[in-house]
């Protein structure tokens, strides 16, 4: 158990096993329909967000039709005062904050990729506009060029410079708010530092040195508000951090929800950070947009949270899904944070 454990008794207080949910449900049999609105954090150059999700399900409990609509991230907080889109996140450690996190957030269907392999819909840009605080991207080099794909470039490539670029951008727009890369990474880290030198964002990165991790008011304070990890490499550069000498991590190849575990996966279970991998794949162990409809709802996403950070006496800090516009991660993350 980590030295975060009361932080996590007094949070399990505020967010008890038994999860709420947002559903209006009818008798057993019968389709129930659920209408959810949340919002994302943001800070300032954000634009508003609402979250609207309506499924209906057949006698089977499978969803048969959802609509969505989000439009960015809002907060009803002070934009000057609050630290990603909360005041009362200021004070609280880096490693003490929840941040609502996207799985293979590159491979999105807005930015080209096939839907075959596509885990989101919408692209890091926007991802970041809605209130995603945490970006899961796999790196490597693809015709002398730093590349994000899912498997095989030929069904979807981005530049990796590219959607860089739009993380400067959302940071140089947003000075009160903190950002985590975690990389799946094939390419060479020098390759990687070259785009990071390329956009001047090498003064944005935080360099964790040990010890406790510093506020978010102190990081916005320093503007380091840029953490990156890697899970293969490390450093140098110091802020090249490999993941799992930071964090620890689920299991994730689930092919059922039933399957969901809080077993500890890849780092060490007393190392300070924790990834929860919330995601459903096919049958065919592709990505599912209709699988990520059933299980980001507040009451299934919750009651995973609440049970991995009760099972662990570890504080979630990365809640990474598919299809995060599909369902209630913007709350969940919220209820987990208290705010």
């Amino acid at each position: 158990m980590s030295p975060r454990s009361p932080l996590v008794l007094l949070l399990l207080v505020a967010c008890p096993g038994e999860s709420a949910t947002s559903a209006t449900d009818s008798d057993a049999g019968e389709s129930s329909t659920a209408s959810t609105t949340s919002s994302g954090s943001s800070g300032e150059g954000a634009s508003a967000s609402t979250t609207d999700v309506t499924t209906s399900t057949g006698t089977g409990g499978t969803p048969t039709e959802a609509t969505t609509e989000v439009t960015g991230g809002s907060t009803t907080e002070d934009p000057a005062l609050a630290c990603n889109g909360h005041v009362a996140l200021c004070s609280r450690r880096y490693d003490e904050v929840a941040y609502p996190c996207t799985h293979n957030s590159y491979s999105a269907q807005d930015a080209g990729f096939v839907q075959l392999v596509a885990n989101q819909r919408r692209t890091v840009a926007v991802q970041l506009a809605d209130g995603v605080r945490a970006l899961m991207l796999d790196v490597r080099v693809e015709d002398g060029a730093t590349a994000l794909c899912h498997g095989s470039c030929t069904y979807g490539e981005t530049p990796h410079l590219e959607v860089l670029g739009d993380i400067a951008a959302f940071l140089a727009d947003n000075p009160r708010e903190v950002v985590t890369i975690l990389y799946e990474d094939s390419a060479e880290v020098e390759a990687i530092a070259a785009d990071y030198a390329a956009l001047g964002l090498e003064d944005k990165v935080f360099v964790y040195a040990g010890g406790p991790f510093p506020t978010l008011e102190e990081m916005i304070a320093a503007d380091t508000r840029l953490v990156v990890t890697a899970e293969q490499g490390g450093p140098p550069p110091a802020w090249y951090h490999h993941l799992w000498d930071l964090a620890w991590d689920t299991p994730y190849s689930y092919m059922s929800a039933a399957e969901f575990s809080c077993a500890l996966n890849r780092g060490a279970a007393d190392n300070p950070l924790f990834l929860v991998n919330h995601w459903v794949n096919s049958v065919l162990d592709l990505p599912s947009e209709m699988n990520a409809i059933e299980v980001n709802t507040y009451e299934v996403l919750h009651a995973r949270v609440v049970e991995c950070m009760q099972a662990s006496g570890d504080f979630p800090n990365f809640v990474a899904v598919d299809y995060y516009e599909r369902g209630d991660l913007f709350a969940v993350v919220d209820a987990i944070n208290g705010v």
